[in-house]
């Protein structure tokens, strides 16, 4: 069954969600895993490309922006804003709404930060309601 994990951060702004992202997909492609990072449009699946490049400063992320039309997989991570064609490893959620195929993935990450809190909510208790198992990590200091 999928494991879903909300990550609390202490900031506010989705910046800071989405640099938390690039920390995660560290994490994963060390364990070899892949990754999906969800967004709920192509501007939002750009931004977080573009972040991919630039961010950790140290790092290099191996990354590809997958659309409907294109989704040949050549990177471990992957991003885009409609269903992918595979189904393992670590889904990031950024979109709005909760993905339909979200229990095809092994993990889910919610990061939850002052602008959607509400939403980090809502999607808290409609996997509870569907008994998923829920992890909640409060996240402070982890730019240090």
């Amino acid at each position: 069954m999928t494991r879903v994990d909300f990550y609390l951060l202490e900031d506010s702004e989705i910046d800071a969600a989405r640099r938390f992202a690039c920390r995660l997909c560290i994490k994963a492609i060390e364990s070899k895993m892949t990754v999906h990072i969800q967004s709920d449009d192509e501007e939002g699946a750009k931004d977080l490309d573009q972040l991919l490049w630039d961010y950790p400063e140290e790092r290099f992320l191996p990354h590809q922006l997958i659309t409907p039309h294109d989704n040949k997989l050549q990177a471990p991570i992957h991003i885009g804003f409609s269903e992918p064609v595979f189904d393992s490893g670590l889904l990031i959620n950024f979109a709005a709404e909760i993905p339909q195929f979200f229990s095809r993935f092994d993990r889910v990450a919610e990061i939850v930060v002052g602008d959607t809190k509400a939403r980090g909510r809502d999607h808290y208790r409609y996997y509870r309601e569907r008994g998923f198992l829920l992890n909640h990590h409060d996240i402070k200091n982890w730019e240090d």
